[in-house]
Formats: structure tokens, C-alpha cells, sequence
């Protein structure tokens, strides 16, 4: 039996990143994938966001609900998660233990098989959790996803400067901008409030990895980043 009492609860900043998250996607969305996002009522995906996602990064960039992509019979299938980004791309699903899989057939079951074969062989990296191991072990969801992720191409400097996951999403934005970052455009590219991305710009600037691009006013509203101090870590 899952124990609900470990379930986390949504806090405000959640909420309030997760519903301009939706927003966002929903806005750029059309045709079936906007359906399943307007009437989206999975439990288990939630839970996935609440328990894993947000615990391990504090932010959404890069990552779709939903995600719609042709499958090999040239028909449409959805990824319940898609985590995009410069270089490669990961598909992660969620699956209950129930209705989903005790009614499937032998050809459903094949079919399930054979698209993960063809997400695999066009390029995708795929992750499967069960709902109860979101519920009852997310920390090694969490380390699941951040180990691929850090396989794939995030840079050591991450670790060695001791980043958190939203400093690191910062310093991501910040390094693919042909000018400087302002909290207000992170706040609103990574889905957080703009208290929060003010809070982990002050200790990035701290760590000299962003520098503001006036130091003789009193109100800082933008930085640049430091690319001597980023070479000696990449």
C-alpha cells in the first residue's frame, strides 16, 4: 500500500512556477496535445512534477508535458514528459501499476515495445518510473534524472562551485544570451518568482560568476557573466 502521508504538498512558489509553466505550454499548443494539456487531470504526472521534478531542479525550463511527436506508423503519440535541451533529449514516463497495463493486449503490448524502440533509435534517452517508486522513493528518481542529465553535458563546474539546480539553470540562460540577464527575463524563462531568482543572482555574483554591468547605481537590473571564471571550470 503507498503511504500518502509522504506525499508533498504544492507550496505557493510551486504553484505559482507550475501554473506559469501550463500557461506557457498550453499557449504554444494546438490541436490534440492542447486537449490532453487543457483537460490534464493526471494524477500520477502530478505527482512526478511535486515529488521529483521540482525538488530536484526548482524550475521548468527545458521541460514539456505532453510532448507530441510522430511515431514510426506516421501517427502522433504524446510523451507524458519531454526534457529537450542543445545536444539531446529524454522522454520520461510514468506508469501505474493497474487498468494501464492488467487490460493491454498482446499487440498493445507489442506496440508499446516496438515505440520505445523507435524513441530509442531517433535519438531519445527514455526513463520510466513507476508511481509508487515517485511516491515512495523519489530521491532516487531525482538522482536518476539529474545522473543522466550530468552524463549528458552538464559541465563540471556545476559541481565543483557547488551550484544548485536553479543557479545552474541561471547560469545556463545567462551564458546563451547575446546580452546581459535581468531577474525579470529569468524569472519569467525559468518559471520562477522574481524574489527567488534575486536571492540566487546575489550568490552567483557572490561566487564571481556574475557581474553586474554597473556598479555605480544603487539598484543592480542586470549582469553579465563572468567568462574568464566559467573557463577555468569547463
Amino acid at each position: 500500500m503507498i503511504n500518502a502521508s509522504k506525499e508533498v504538498q504544492m507550496t505557493d512558489e510551486l504553484k505559482q512556477a507550475y501554473d506559469t509553466w501550463m500557461d506557457r505550454v498550453r499557449s504554444t499548443s494546438k490541436g490534440e496535445r492542447k486537449r490532453r494539456l487543457t483537460n490534464i487531470n493526471n494524477h500520477a504526472e502530478k505527482m512526478f512534477i511535486k515529488q521529483v521534478w521540482w525538488p530536484a531542479f526548482e524550475h521548468f525550463n527545458n521541460l514539456h508535458a505532453e510532448y507530441e511527436i510522430r511515431d514510426f506508423k506516421d501517427g502522433w503519440r504524446y510523451l507524458d514528459f519531454a526534457y529537450i535541451t542543445e545536444g539531446f533529449k529524454i522522454c520520461i514516463e510514468i506508469d501505474s501499476f493497474g487498468t494501464h497495463w492488467r487490460d493491454v493486449n498482446r499487440s498493445q503490448f507489442a506496440d508499446h515495445l516496438m515505440r520505445q524502440n523507435h524513441l530509442i533509435i531517433d535519438g531519445w534517452y527514455v526513463l520510466r518510473f513507476s508511481y509508487d517508486d515517485i511516491l515512495e522513493k523519489p530521491c532516487v528518481c531525482q538522482q536518476l534524472i539529474q545522473q543522466l542529465i550530468g552524463k549528458l553535458g552538464i559541465s563540471s563546474m556545476y559541481i565543483e562551485l557547488q551550484l544548485c539546480p536553479t543557479e545552474s539553470a541561471i547560469i545556463h540562460l545567462a551564458t546563451s544570451l547575446s546580452t546581459p540577464i535581468t531577474p525579470k527575463f529569468a524569472a519569467i524563462t525559468l518559471g520562477l518568482h522574481r524574489d527567488t531568482i534575486v536571492k540566487h543572482i546575489t550568490n552567483l555574483t557572490e561566487k564571481e560568476l556574475l557581474i553586474p554591468t554597473r556598479t555605480d547605481v544603487k539598484r543592480i537590473c542586470s549582469y553579465r557573466v563572468n567568462k574568464a571564471l566559467l573557463h577555468l571550470h569547463t
